[in-house]
């Protein structure tokens, strides 16, 4: 049998900080199969973007799909995640910051 759900009480106890890129993917797709855990689905998913998130973001549902124990809700709930993150990210560079010391360029530098 396969172990379920860590992922989520790993949050709530520790923080979004404290959970691997592939645990918070496992939180996305829920659940795994009856062979393979939804983390170790994440871990694939991850690898399938070479561990990389913007490229990760670049895929598509049908992507996504290929791997076997990923359906189209999983998929769509990752892609659906990501263009999320997009967004806000884009909303961060339309409000343009005041820089006028080195810590204000710290400070920006150090949250990308």
């Amino acid at each position: 049998m396969v172990a379920r759900r860590p992922a989520p009480r790993k949050l709530l106890l520790k923080g979004t900080s404290a959970l691997s890129e592939a645990e918070l993917v496992a939180i996305l797709i829920g659940s795994g199969t009856t062979k393979t855990s939804a983390v170790e689905l994440a871990k694939k998913v991850l690898l399938l973007s070479h561990n990389n998130l913007n490229e990760l973001a670049r895929l598509g549902v049908k992507d996504l799909m290929k791997i076997k124990g990923i359906g189209e809700a999983k998929a769509i709930t990752i892609v659906a995640a990501l263009e999320l993150g997009r967004r806000r990210k884009a909303q961060d560079l339309d409000e343009k910051p005041k820089i006028s010391s080195s810590q204000d360029a710290f400070n920006l530098y150090r949250a990308i």
